[in-house]
């Protein structure tokens, strides 16, 4: 089955920041909401927009909205970021984010508690993603991750990330079977290439191997062409598939965007 859905998206943030005295530190207030209007070419299958199976493909829509609250003193600081909709319902619930970091370094920070994933095109939030409608491949998530990372920014360009979590099906709760993922992440100039191994339901396999690479290129001032490629693969659950979706942008004015997401990939299970 073909389906092309165009939609049309309508974001607005707010951003509030108070700066007290030095040894108070920093607090910062922000937040986001969107709604949208959706329509298929296909009369026989309208289909739904990404996975949110109670959002018809056409139709006038609430995704999500979010406020977030942010503190630093120093090299440490806590973000809690709150969701609500169908689409914060759809893919994390009302706990977005919440975590503390620490820079140890210009170079090094560390993160504990639950951040956004670092497959770059996996990110729910519509101010991060451009790409609403999503695709098969955004499907397999993950969406948010649980549990320790640090990033070394080696130079502007060239990045790495390791990072300890809770398998990403486990966003709230405790970890009953201390089965836990390994992540990893190398970027240089755009380019980003991840890797997560480990354990994905709370009492199932726990031998998933998932390969991401995302990048993006600005081919003109107006025209921006996305590539994001995976493959994944458990022999426990004896599943392995492999995808590739192109993310076609093209941006007519300061208020009008318009993207295609042509996709092709293969399951085996």
């Amino acid at each position: 089955m073909r389906k092309i859905i165009f939609t049309l998206l309508l974001a607005s943030s707010l951003t509030v920041s108070c700066q007290e005295k030095e040894n108070k530190g920093n607090f910062t207030f922000s937040g986001s909401v969107d709604t949208y209007y959706s329509s298929n070419l296909s009369k026989n299958s309208l289909g739904t927009v990404g996975v949110l199976s109670d959002v018809p493909a056409n139709g006038f829509g609430l995704g999500m909205a979010n406020t977030i609250f942010s503190y630093e003193k120093g090299k440490v600081g806590v973000v809690a970021d709150l969701a609500y909709g169908p689409r914060a319902n759809a893919y994390t619930g009302t706990v977005n984010q919440l975590y503390v970091y620490y820079k140890s370094s210009e170079k090094v920070t560390f993160t504990l508690g639950q951040f956004n994933t670092f497959f770059r095109y996996k990110v729910i939030s519509p101010v991060g993603n451009f790409n609403y409608s999503v695709s098969y491949l955004f499907n397999a998530g993950p969406f948010s991750h649980t549990g320790l990372k640090v990033d070394y920014a080696a130079s502007d360009d060239l990045s790495f990330m390791l990072a300890v979590t809770n398998p990403h099906t486990i966003t709230t709760g405790s970890n009953p079977t201390h089965d836990y993922q390994l992540g990893f992440q190398t970027g240089y100039k755009g380019q980003f290439l991840n890797l997560v191994y480990g354990a994905v339901t709370q009492v199932g396999a726990t031998d998933y191997l998932f390969l991401d690479y995302a990048s993006g290129f600005s081919l003109s001032e107006s025209f921006f062409f996305g590539i994001n490629a995976a493959y994944s693969n458990s022999n426990n659950d004896e599943i392995d598939y492999q995808s590739i979706a192109l993310y076609l942008q093209n941006t007519f004015s300061n208020t009008f965007s318009l993207g295609l997401i042509p996709e092709f990939h293969k399951t085996t299970s």
